[in-house]
């Protein structure tokens, strides 16, 4: 299930009422402890990064003896979450249980809230992290988005190790779009350490930007309005 971008704010309600439901919650360490406030009494199970796989077979096979069980991503489990990975164990290892997947708010619509309206039109998602796709994939992937005047929301876009992919992926826009396109940079969202940056294509990796960041991308119909990004829908104003 999806707790959002971390706040409570941005939690559904109907995940509030799915871990009520749930003795065992099972999820990444850091997760656990943005819902420590739902999960008094229940058994908690937690790990690190690159544990994905681990964590969903515990859930399926505690789901499998019987007990009612929620699975933590961030943010939505469909979009970049959990809810694939545990499908395709659940079929790959023969688990027969019952799946219900709760959606939340993903990254890239709290980022949006806060900068004003930037996917107002067209979007596309593109992660950085090449852990799981290959690298020239990604690249592929830019260049389409890039080539076609999507907006694009920009996820993992920087880490301790991974610090060059970022500026592979500015390049490619530059080559497709204005250099004071909208750029918009949401850190943290929903936490303590919350920052929001509005910048362009020429500027925005001066900014700092890390895992917890999310960068915005604008169009070339893309604008700053009062202080607001806004990708304009088309209507006539």
């Amino acid at each position: 299930m999806g707790i959002g971008p971390g706040g409570p704010l941005d939690r559904t309600r109907r995940a509030e009422e799915a871990i009520a439901r749930c003795r065992v919650i099972v999820g990444y360490t850091r997760y656990l402890e943005l819902i420590r406030d739902l999960t008094d009494g229940k058994e908690l199970i937690s790990s690190g990064m690159t544990k994905e796989v681990e964590r969903c077979m515990i859930a399926l096979n505690r789901a499998g003896q019987g007990e009612h069980v929620a699975l933590i991503s961030s943010g939505d489990p469909g979009i970049y979450g959990m809810a694939g990975l545990a499908i395709e164990l659940a079929q790959a290892e023969r688990i027969a249980v019952p799946i219900e997947i709760v959606p939340g708010v993903t990254s890239a619509s709290a980022a949006a809230a806060m900068l004003g309206a930037p996917l107002m039109c067209d979007y596309a998602a593109i992660s950085m992290s090449d852990l799981l796709v290959s690298w020239d994939i990604i690249l592929k992937r830019i260049k389409a988005a890039a080539e076609a005047d999507f907006v694009v929301a920009i996820y993992n876009p920087r880490s301790s190790k991974r610090t060059k992919q970022l500026d592979e992926a500015a390049a490619i826009f530059r080559k497709y779009r204005p250099g004071k396109t909208p750029v918009g940079i949401a850190t943290a969202v929903g936490s303590a350490d919350e920052k929001v940056v509005l910048t362009d294509l020429d500027h925005f990796l001066e900014e700092e930007i890390d895992m917890r960041s999310i960068v915005l991308i604008g169009n070339r119909s893309s604008k700053f309005l009062n202080g607001w990004f806004v990708t304009p829908r088309g209507y006539k104003v």
